[in-house]
């Protein structure tokens, strides 16, 4: 019996704030094999954390999703995405305030761009937000990873005061485990 070749990698590239948050989120939903920080959507190759803070860069703080399209559908992505942050905030979350923190969808097929469209129109005539969405449908074109400081950031780092008054207050809005 011949073994079975390994499914191309389904990925999903969001942008809802501050990649932290974002990561520790979707790190718990089951069918999400990894979970990396980066940047996208910007003009500068090979961006540096420096770089996208400054807000000069273009790029947006994001997040890479590889995951098991058997195990979780794209759609479920999205209705996460939709609730871990605050889509009607222009180039802000909370106290994070620039373009890198705008909330943005990249699309990686055709597929996941009408999803993501329908999804937009979904929450839009849902009556969920009293403001209209600011949340930008865009194509990925290139994904650089951040640096290794920035992944894994909630499981490596607890106790620290951001991710205890910010990212823990957010899993438990969610209804999510609380440690990492």
């Amino acid at each position: 019996m011949q073994a079975q070749p390994e499914p191309a990698p389904a990925y999903a590239t969001f942008g809802l704030g501050c990649f932290w948050c974002s990561e520790a989120v979707f790190q718990q939903l089951d069918g999400v094999k990894s979970v990396t920080s980066g940047y996208e959507g910007g003009d500068i190759d090979n961006p540096t954390y420096k770089q996208v803070c400054s807000g000069q860069s273009g790029h947006a703080e994001v997040i890479r999703i590889e995951y098991d399209p058997d195990r979780v559908e794209y759609d479920t992505l999205l209705d996460l995405f939709w609730k871990a942050h605050d889509p009607t905030q222009l180039n802000r979350q909370g106290a994070d305030i620039g373009t890198q923190y705008r909330s943005v969808i990249f699309y990686h097929s055709d597929e996941q761009r009408k999803a993501a469209e329908a999804s937009k129109e979904k929450q839009t005539a849902s009556g969920a937000h009293s403001n209209p969405i600011a949340t930008e449908i865009s194509s990925s074109k290139k994904f650089y990873s951040a640096e290794n400081s920035h992944q894994d950031y909630f499981r490596n780092n607890p106790d620290q005061p951001y991710c205890r008054f910010v990212i823990v207050p957010k899993l438990k809005k969610l209804g999510m485990d609380e440690k990492p």
